[in-house]
């Protein structure tokens, strides 16, 4: 269905940008938006898009593992059964 929509010149700009990152028409960008506002889903207050959950289990790493390093931590993942 086509209709015309009045909207502000710097958030249509937005828009289009934020739909060219992601390899989507604007069209499809605007109606994901629509489709996430009228499920209840709005973007929190601190900007953040969803929360990360963090595990506050014991262990930890095995030893020898430098959780700063990706080759260490892609080592110690091949090592897994």
């Amino acid at each position: 269905m086509r209709t015309t929509l009045d909207i502000n010149d710097k958030l249509l700009a937005k828009a289009k940008s934020a739909a060219a990152r992601e390899k989507s028409s604007l069209t499809r960008f605007i109606e994901e938006a629509l489709a996430m506002r009228l499920r209840g889903r709005r973007p929190s207050k601190s900007g953040r898009a969803f929360v990360i959950s963090v595990y506050r289990g014991t262990g930890g790493l095995v030893p020898g593992v430098d959780p700063t390093s990706n080759r260490s931590l892609y080592e110690a993942a091949d090592d897994l059964p």
